[in-house]
């Protein structure tokens, strides 16, 4: 089964709900940069809760589409995670570093299509 990178996004954004992720944005990326299609942009309270939102993530791409990111950087101890799935990047903080690196503002152009505090 083929999955485009919008519902990919998409499904990502609810497994990331499903874990209790908070403050979760979905940015529509295709008109403001060249790299990627959408980022989901995803809050932890803790470093536990990060990892656990990360690994579902990985678990269920892989279960449901045999989809595995291309890479995967930064550790949930760190408080950043990115994973990277070509057309969708995943960005999992804390919530300091969320607002250290305040993609949302960074990034301000690009449209929000989906945001789930």
């Amino acid at each position: 089964m083929s999955l485009e990178s919008l519902e990919l996004a998409r499904l990502i954004a609810d497994l990331a709900s499903d874990k209790k992720g908070e403050s979760i944005v979905l940015m529509d990326m295709r008109q403001v940069s060249p790299i990627t299609d959408f980022f989901v942009i995803i809050s932890a309270s803790s470093d536990r809760q990060l990892k656990a939102i990360v690994e579902h993530i990985g678990q269920e791409t892989k279960k449901r589409f045999q989809l595995h990111p291309w890479h995967v950087e930064g550790t949930a101890a760190h408080g950043w995670v990115l994973m990277d799935y070509g057309d969708v990047v995943v960005h999992g903080f804390l919530p300091e570093k969320r607002a250290y690196y305040d993609l949302e503002g960074l990034w301000k152009e690009a449209p929000v299509l989906v945001r789930i505090q």
